[in-house]
């Protein structure tokens, strides 16, 4: 019944958060639910803990952080970093599911956090310690962590730590398997100074991922497709305006879109900028 209160990995119709979802949990804690049991959810053995952090309906319903509170307070453990090789810290999974502020969250508790995770919450204190006296990774670091650090970086908006890594010669045009490059993460995610920033300093507007999208093409289906996500218009526009390239077809496929009129109305405005080539 406890895991049942994170909302996330159970059947679809049961994935609600009620205003009471805090109550509800202190209520199955005082009567002897076990705070740290697991269950077999998403292919692994998954605590409550880690279901609330990484689900979207308790930061929806604004209970999320509370909710963490009231099973840290009845002793839940936080996966960390090194805990198994199989195990995702719970800041990794926070951040991998788009739930930012609950990352931040555990990382204030102190949770032990590598250099990816440091730096996709913002810690640039905590990643400058990652770092020798000449400025190279320290042995318990890696490129890999450098890197992925540096996306969710870019995706969350931690510009001093995007500043950080660049200073430090990491190379704007490194893609993550995906074919997804830091400019792509700032796109998905809206972040209008981030993207600003990474257009400062030359990054690739026409890179493409593994979905043969640019940035711009990515930012549109983030658009259309990023459910109570951030207004992309201004990402589109800002993209537009530093040159990336509108192709063929963008417009037929956004009218083909499941989105409201004004949605589509306001980003066909954009894809037609004066300047800007007629589209089929």
């Amino acid at each position: 019944m406890l895991h049942y209160v994170s909302a996330n990995g159970v059947e679809e119709y049961r994935q609600k958060t009620p205003k009471n979802a805090v109550q509800v949990t202190e209520t199955l804690l005082e009567a002897g639910a076990e705070v740290d049991a697991t269950a077999n959810i998403y292919g692994r053995d998954t605590t409550t803990l880690g279901l609330v952090a990484t689900s979207i309906h308790p930061e929806r319903a604004h209970v999320q952080i509370a909710l963490l509170e009231a099973l840290l307070a009845s002793g839940a453990k936080t996966p960390h970093s090194g805990q198994s090789d199989d195990t995702l810290s719970a800041v990794q999974s926070c951040l991998a599911n788009g739930r930012g502020q609950a990352a931040e969250f555990l990382a204030s508790r102190g949770v032990p956090m590598n250099l990816e995770e440091a730096a996709g919450v913002g810690r640039l204190d905590l990643v400058k310690s990652f770092f020798n006296e000449e400025g190279r990774l320290q042995p318990y670091a890696t490129q890999e962590q450098m890197l992925q650090g540096f996306l969710w970086a870019c995706g969350y908006g931690r510009n001093a730590v995007v500043e950080f890594f660049i200073d430090k010669g990491l190379d704007l045009g490194s893609q993550d398997r995906n074919g997804q490059t830091g400019l792509h993460w700032a796109a998905i995610f809206g972040q209008l100074e981030t993207i600003r920033l990474l257009l400062d300093r030359k990054a690739s507007l026409e890179t493409r991922n593994v979905y043969g999208g640019t940035v711009l093409g990515q930012a549109l289906w983030s658009a259309i497709h990023s459910e109570h996500g951030p207004d992309y218009v201004p990402a589109l526009e800002m993209l537009i305006t530093a040159g990336a390239k509108i192709e063929p077809g963008m417009l037929a496929w956004l009218e083909q879109q499941n989105a409201s009129p004004s949605t589509k109305d306001r980003i066909s405005a954009v894809l037609r900028l004066p300047g800007q080539n007629d589209l089929v």
